[in-house]
């Protein structure tokens, strides 16, 4: 892949940083944003609930359910609360590797993702669209040890790979290679809650080719689970996954992303 940073092409980690409020984006990047916002305008809460998610649906993972170890795909740019973070908290010795194929994550990632003491995390320059890669990687085998249960996190990622086909055997291969009581947390943007005027505009904008995105239905995106064993509530808005607080949560409507967790 290399480590050249082409500012002039769009790409999701730096978006969904500017969505997020952060810092690190360039021209192309907020153009593509502000797009995406004209046709979905509330794709800043969308952002913020599905990071929400993957938090709670990590610490679960670490607190409750044992899993010591991560696979990050498509880790996207540091913030606060990453994967690692959450996962020690919960258990100082969980161990962590990040993959994405931006060459600023890589930059960020070296400076910013260290570990615990006990625990150790590692960032691997690659893409999803090759999960042999990743998965022999020689920094991954140093990290993980795959003969024992792995979380797998594919959050907001899925939605770039266009084929569902295609999408379900990238993700057939990653669990594949896992051992059995490995579990995939999995969020994936739909149009399921838009008016036929949205749905609409979106399928227009996808195919001019204005939209790196491919939004799934419910059932399709369930598909990506295959026979794992969903953990409660289910593949829902993920807003609606094991909400905390008391105040009233967005609308599916207003989300547009769904989330889940599956044991395999």
């Amino acid at each position: 892949m290399g480590d050249h940073l082409d500012t002039s092409t769009v790409h999701p980690a730096r978006r969904y940083n500017y969505w997020l409020g952060g810092k690190d984006h360039f021209a192309a990047d907020r153009e593509s944003g502000d797009q995406i916002e004209k046709a979905h305008p509330t794709i800043r809460l969308t952002a913020r609930e599905n990071r929400a998610f993957l938090q709670r649906a990590v610490h679960h993972l670490a607190a409750d359910a044992g899993i010591d170890q991560f696979l990050d795909i498509g880790t996207g740019l540091p913030t606060a609360d990453n994967t690692h973070e959450v996962a020690q908290r919960a258990d100082p010795a969980a161990r962590v590797v990040y993959v994405d194929n931006d060459p600023m994550v890589m930059t960020h990632a070296r400076a910013l993702l260290a570990g615990t003491d006990a625990g150790r995390t590692c960032y691997i320059e690659a893409d999803l669209r090759e999960p042999a890669t990743i998965l022999n990687h020689p920094q991954l085998r140093d990290t993980l040890d795959l003969s024992r249960p792995v979380g797998l996190t594919l959050v907001a990622v899925l939605h770039f790979i266009p084929g569902t086909g295609q999408a379900r055997d990238i993700v057939a291969a990653l669990l594949d290679a896992l051992a059995p009581g490995s579990y995939l947390t999995l969020t994936h943007g739909t149009i399921d809650f838009a008016s036929e005027q949205e749905k609409a505009y979106a399928r227009e904008v996808i195919g001019k080719g204005l939209a790196d995105v491919f939004p799934r239905t419910r059932d399709e995106i369930a598909s990506f689970f295959g026979d794992l064993d969903l953990v409660e509530p289910g593949i829902v808005p993920v807003s609606e996954w094991r909400p905390q607080g008391t105040g009233p949560l967005p609308t599916a409507h207003d989300v547009a992303i769904y989330g889940g967790v599956g044991r395999r």
